[in-house]
């Protein structure tokens, strides 16, 4: 599996590196590995500079407080995390990918789709580890958070929403505007549908990516589009470039999005 963290790594790299940070949010900590800013008054997103602005996300309730990812490469995350909060911080994981599981070990427990263990390197985890399940609810005190499983960028990739404050956290789940497929196309069709009935049915206004760079939120248009990508595929209506990569080797690039996938994952 080693392997396939570089290859990811590799990926995403070369295909964000268009991209320019265009931050307006406050900066409250920053050292050469990452630098946190801060979203509202409870949360925070922090980047590291190994995979194009690497995402990691701090979210704070009254009682307890929350990580999303754990970067490529950010030792010390865990206390610069819980310094931020002044409490103790459970590390999430939204999917099993290098760039999003780099500083897990820092944590004597955390969460994961079990969905995505098999993109884990056996033993990488040396702690115990508690298995989400779709429906979940992480209550923050004052604030909850639900797990929804979105699976189309890997099998276990994960969306993490706050209804009350009609936002969400979807990590690589849409892409960040440039989605890899490694299961396929009706997966993630299927997952956006149903993104689009959680958007509708409780007012959820964008979605914070696994590669947030300021101006690259995931909207309820974001992810209609990328559902109407994969559908227009499959329906043979969508005719992709070539692409020189062996892995991905056809590409779509519609509406401000690029979907990456080959040959196994048209089904």
């Amino acid at each position: 599996m080693k392997h396939l963290t570089a290859l990811v790594i590799a990926l995403t790299c070369s295909i964000s590196s268009f991209a320019q940070s265009n931050f307006k949010e406050k900066t409250v900590f920053k050292n050469n590995d990452v630098e946190f800013r801060q979203l509202d008054e409870h949360t925070w997103h922090g980047n590291g500079n190994l995979v194009f602005n690497e995402s990691v996300y701090l979210i704070e309730g009254s009682k307890s407080a929350i990580l999303i990812d754990a970067g490529t490469k950010i030792p010390g995350l865990k206390k610069i995390a819980e310094d931020l909060v002044k409490k103790p911080v459970t590390l999430i994981i939204s999917h099993g990918h290098g760039d999003h599981i780099g500083e897990m070990n820092e944590w004597d427990e955390l969460w994961i789709n079990a969905a995505d263990e098999a993109i884990l390197a056996e033993g990488a985890y040396k702690g115990k580890k508690h298995y989400l399940t779709d429906g979940q609810v992480f209550d923050l005190g004052g604030r909850e958070i639900e797990v929804v499983f979105t699976p189309g960028h890997t099998p276990g990739s994960t969306t993490f929403i706050d209804k009350d404050n009609h936002y969400g956290f979807s990590s690589d789940a849409f892409g960040s505007g440039n989605l890899l497929v490694f299961t396929n196309l009706s997966t993630e069709l299927a997952s956006c549908q149903r993104m689009e009935r959680f958007i509708k049915n409780y007012g959820i206004q964008y979605f914070y990516p696994g590669h947030y760079w300021g101006d690259n939120l995931e909207t309820a248009q974001r992810v209609e589009d990328v559902g109407a990508i994969c559908e227009g595929i499959l329906n043979g209506l969508l005719t992709p470039a070539k692409s020189e990569d062996k892995r991905f080797p056809y590409v779509v690039e519609l509406k401000g999005v690029k979907i990456n996938y080959g040959p196994a994952e048209i089904r």
